[in-house]
């Protein structure tokens, strides 16, 4: 079942870019699964890093608010210090999808089930949980997705 459509082969995988003028590499674009995997890629890199970003600028929200108490008990420092090592976490994790979407697509699942549980544990932020736990699923799907289309 190879193809020069970009539609994954019997083994799982799509063929490499290539041929004339680039023909395979255009038909992958117009292949909706790949778009899928390119749009939710493009989303897990650039909303970790922006995100990330903003832990250290508060323009978006004032961050520490979202901190279960437990945590900010057991974290050194206050709540605003853990925030910035949450933020540099983040941007490592939306640089890790841009390298390896394959596996930094989990890391960012695994990243977003830990804010759940710290939401869940947050009285109040159950609708920011339950937010988060929609691009857990959208991270889950492009880890999937990059199974079969990232070919580093």
């Amino acid at each position: 079942m190879h193809s020069t459509t970009g539609s994954p082969t019997q083994e799982g995988r799509v063929p490499a870019a290539g041929g004339a003028n680039g023909s395979v590499a255009r038909s992958r674009w117009q292949d909706p699964r790949y778009q899928a995997y390119a749009l939710l890629r493009l989303v897990f890199v650039v909303a970790p890093i922006a995100f990330g970003l903003d832990k250290f600028f508060d323009v978006l929200v004032d961050w520490p608010m979202y901190l279960a108490p437990w945590i900010d008990d057991i974290a050194p420092g206050s709540a605003e210090d853990f925030m910035y090592v949450v933020g540099g976490i983040e941007i490592l994790a939306g640089v890790l999808v841009a390298a390896a979407p394959r596996y930094g697509a989990y890391v960012v699942a695994a990243w977003l089930a830990g804010i759940i549980l710290n939401l869940l544990t947050h009285s109040g932020y159950y609708d920011v949980a339950l937010r988060d736990f929609g691009l857990m699923a959208g991270a889950i799907a492009l880890g999937r997705l990059a199974a079969v289309y990232d070919e580093r």
